[in-house]
Parts: structure tokens; sequence; C-alpha cells
């Protein structure tokens, strides 16, 4: 079947075969690796990237569903690409140390973003809820949950220096 995804703000048009899996799809097809395989039974959520803006596990998900949508992935985080500005999620996680191994990092990074998105402002036990399908082996999750929490503490400081900055040049 022929299918068109938008991944990460680019068009990919290919020819897959219907059981194509979605995270096969990213990292077969389109050489985006960071979405990691880890299960294929929704246990670990290593593979999650966003559908349309929803995180999904991508080992669940046929690539013929994806078909018409937008796909999120890690790799498409990253702001400035070849800058190296990094989303706030991705500091936090540095800044932090939400990570170890890093294998779960690309899902849980993904969740984040998502949650962010959609709560600027989340408690611990909302980032728990929402980190609560996927597994990291290393961390005790402790960390990642501070390292959320330091990310929306930092697009709140953002958005108060741009609109600080937007309210004095208005007023000029």
């Amino acid at each position: 079947m022929e299918i068109t995804v938008v991944v990460n703000g680019r068009p990919h048009t290919r020819d897959v075969e219907p059981r194509l899996l979605l995270t096969h799809f990213l990292r077969d097809e389109l050489s985006l690796t960071g979405t990691h395989w880890g299960c294929d039974t929704t246990t670990c959520g290593a593979c999650t990237v966003r559908l349309d803006g929803v995180p999904v596990k991508s080992c669940t998900v046929l690539a013929v569903m994806a078909d018409g949508a937008r796909v999120d992935t890690v790799e498409g985080l990253a702001t400035g690409w070849g800058e190296g500005d990094l989303d706030p999620v991705q500091q936090g996680f540095m800044t932090c140390h939400g990570l170890q191994c890093g294998f779960c990092t690309p899902g849980m990074l993904m969740t984040s973003r998502a949650l962010l998105d959609q709560d600027p402002d989340p408690s611990p036990e909302t980032i728990r809820e929402a980190i609560s399908g996927q597994i990291c082996r290393c961390t005790g999750y402790e960390n990642i949950v501070r390292s959320v929490r330091w990310a929306a503490e930092a697009e709140q400081a953002a958005r108060a220096t741009a609109a600080s900055t937007e309210a004095s040049g208005v007023s000029s």
C-alpha cells in the first residue's frame, strides 16, 4: 500500500506492506533510529512517538494507520536543528540526570513533550501518571519527574520573559 506520512514536518511517501509496524517504518524506511524497538507488546514504551500530537507506542500501530497523519519522533524535538538548540524537555533530562542507559529516553521525552503541550504546569503526580506506561530500569523515575518539572519551569520562565519583552516594546 502507498502511504504518505508527515514525519517531523517532512512528508514521506512509501509503498509498505499492510502489516508493517510504525516502529519499523520509522527505523527501516526512514532511518530514524531514535525510536527504540524494545518489546513489541506495548510494555516498555521505548518506541513512543506522537501521532497527530498524541503519544502512541509505535510497536502496536501499523504504518498504514499513520497514512495522512503527522508523526513526531525524538529526532524532531530539538529546535534550530544543526545549531544545538535542545527542546526544554531534552535540556531538563540532561540537567536533572533524567537518563542513564538512554534506552527508554526517546519514549520518555516524547511522552513528556506531549504532556507539557497539554499541561504546561504538571504536578509530580501528573507527570508520574503520564509516564506510567513506560518502563525505566535504571533511574527509579525520580530524576525523570524532576527533569519534566525543570522543563515546565524553563518554559514558564521563557514565556514570562517573552511577555515582558513584548509589553516593554509596546509601551516604548
